[in-house]
């Protein structure tokens, strides 16, 4: 096929071999990082924000923003902005940046501990389907 044009053979092409595939055909890059573009004008914008809510963060106690009412999943929260008009990559877990998504698949009363220390509590709604229902 032609999307596999340049790539060494091997058992990956007749069975899902993923190591087979990485032995074949990777190249250590043991250069150093010239080949990298300074950061832009957006970035550095981008990364100050960043900079700034990490200190409200810290100065917040270790959380900014929590959902309790939204358990996270791959698409549960709609894309998250820092500043919409400079990002080229959307890439947040909920609807806004710095806030702490709710995961209570790995135990909802450690979910719900983890919340309270933080000044949060898990809506009535979601304690009760992960304690009777789930």
């Amino acid at each position: 096929m032609k999307q596999w044009e340049g790539f060494q053979g091997g058992q990956w092409q007749q069975e899902i071999n993923v190591r087979d595939f990485i032995q074949k055909n990777v190249t250590v890059y043991t250069g150093d990082e010239a080949f990298l573009a300074p950061a832009t004008e957006a970035t550095n914008t981008l990364w100050k924000q960043v900079m700034e809510l990490t200190k409200q963060e810290i100065d917040n106690g270790g959380v900014l923003d929590m959902d309790t009412e939204i358990v996270s999943t791959i698409t549960s929260h709609g894309p998250g902005y820092l500043d919409k008009d400079l990002e080229t990559v959307v890439g947040f877990q909920t609807d806004k940046p710095f806030k702490r998504s709710l995961q209570p698949f790995g135990g909802i009363r450690m979910a719900e501990m983890s919340a309270e220390s933080y000044g949060f509590k898990v809506s009535e709604e979601i304690s009760r389907i992960f304690t009777e229902l789930r």
